[in-house]
């Protein structure tokens, strides 16, 4: 690790459901967050369009699921994760509305709690 990694905060409620995620899942998950709290984007990252700029989707299939987690670059000189979610239908790649409206709604009250 470099000096300048920054550390990764967690909602709770998104370190409870990603704790529930399978080992495998969890460990290429650690790696991504990793790359992206040394200041990186590892390639199973990609911007989650409509939240501003540094909020990121780590998306990954594994057996018969499909697990995200969503974080935001950088809000105090941390990286947080904002939410993990197993994505139940197959059909299509699009985030469900009440995902991000989550997201949305997690974003800003930890913006309102640790910006000034």
């Amino acid at each position: 690790m470099s000096g300048d990694t920054r550390p990764v905060g967690w909602i709770r409620a998104a370190r409870r459901t990603y704790a529930k995620f399978p080992e495998p899942v969890r460990d290429r998950v650690n790696a991504a967050l990793t790359v992206a709290a040394e200041g990186g984007k590892a390639d199973i990252a990609k911007p989650l369009r409509g939240l501003g700029s540094g909020v990121l989707e780590i998306a990954l299939r594994y057996r018969t699921g499909a697990y995200r987690v969503v974080y935001v670059t950088e809000i105090a000189g941390t990286l947080w994760v904002l939410h993990a979610f197993e994505k139940k239908s197959m059909k299509g790649i699009r985030t469900p509305k009440r995902e991000i409206d989550l997201v949305r709604a997690r974003l800003a009250r930890l913006r309102r709690e640790l910006l000034p």
